[in-house]
């Protein structure tokens, strides 16, 4: 009989959309890979949902806060059901982005600047020099995030922030944006993303034509070496499992080589047939079947 998978998506985070489309992708070449799929979106009687299914794996395509940060990988655990990506440290560690920037850091691998604050401190007085970005400590997909200029008379934090008190404040780097995709602890290439005003936002991530993606990306190879090692060593330092996604910025406004700083590691990139880690994957040779099929074939508990 065929291996029975539930492919968790959807959920009740800013990144429902987004997930849903992960779900129905994976889904969809899960079942013409010969698997036996259920797919589910997951609200607060998943619990129940799975023990009636009783699924062999768990393919979890859930995005952001609590499919992302470690709560539903608790579940699965006390539950015993094998699943994909990350386990609960990693996913807490690598969702709260000031908790996995001084893991970064202690394993040497360059980031900006920053400090974790509360919006009404950043709206007293800026906690850097500008240009500065803000951003929500445990969000995904650019939500919340703004880049503060000189000049700006807007509040940093303004009235339209729903992510609570926190507010993560880093320097911002000029420059480009670049993606590694690191599968079984491997980093397999390296994506240069332009988008049209220079900012990746949910925009340009989501889109049709809101960015265009160049792979290899055309960086000194000095660097690009660099990318892939900091990247499979993020990885490594966070206790990642199965595929993740290492966010870069490159400052190269002076010249090549330029310098790389380290934004964050998603422990559950986008997973449809468009999306930055499956096109990576396809230009390694990785079919999308082939990918969404290793992740599954990878699901593990307690790792």
């Amino acid at each position: 009989m065929s291996t029975h998978v539930a492919v968790l998506m959807g959920g009740w985070s800013a990144e429902r959309e987004v997930s849903l489309s992960s779900g129905a992708a994976c889904s969809a070449a899960l079942r013409e890979g010969g698997y036996r799929v259920s797919e589910i979106d997951a609200g607060p009687g998943l619990a129940n949902r799975l023990a009636a299914l009783k699924p062999e794996v768990v393919f979890n395509a859930l995005h952001g806060r609590w499919g992302e940060d470690g709560c539903v990988q608790g579940l699965l655990e006390l539950m015993r059901l094998p699943y994909t990506h990350s386990g609960v440290r990693a996913s807490a560690v690598a969702m709260h982005k000031p908790s996995s920037l001084a893991v970064f850091r202690a394993h040497g691998i360059p980031c900006a600047e920053s400090c974790l604050t509360t919006a009404a401190a950043v709206n007293a007085q800026d906690p850097l020099p500008r240009p500065y970005v803000v951003k929500p400590p445990s969000e995904g997909s650019t939500f919340g995030v703004r880049i503060v200029r000189g000049g700006d008379n807007n509040p940093p934090v303004g009235a339209d922030w729903q992510f609570g008190d926190d507010v993560l404040v880093e320097r911002f780097i000029p420059g480009r944006e670049l993606t590694v995709a690191v599968m079984d602890g491997r980093a397999l290439d390296v994506t240069e993303i332009k988008s049209p005003d220079g900012f990746y936002d949910y925009a340009a991530k989501y889109s049709e034509g809101g960015s265009q993606h160049r792979v290899p990306a055309p960086i000194h190879a000095e660097s690009y070496a660099q990318a892939l090692a900091f990247s499979e060593q993020a990885h490594k330092a966070l206790g990642c499992r199965g595929v993740s996604r290492a966010d870069f910025r490159y400052d190269d406004t002076k010249g090549e080589p330029g310098a790389l700083y380290m934004l964050e590691i998603n422990t559950q990139p986008g997973m449809t047939q468009t999306s930055l880690v499956p096109e990576l994957a396809a230009h390694c040779d990785i079919t999308f079947a082939a990918l969404v099929r290793w992740i599954v074939e990878d699901a593990g508990c307690a790792r």
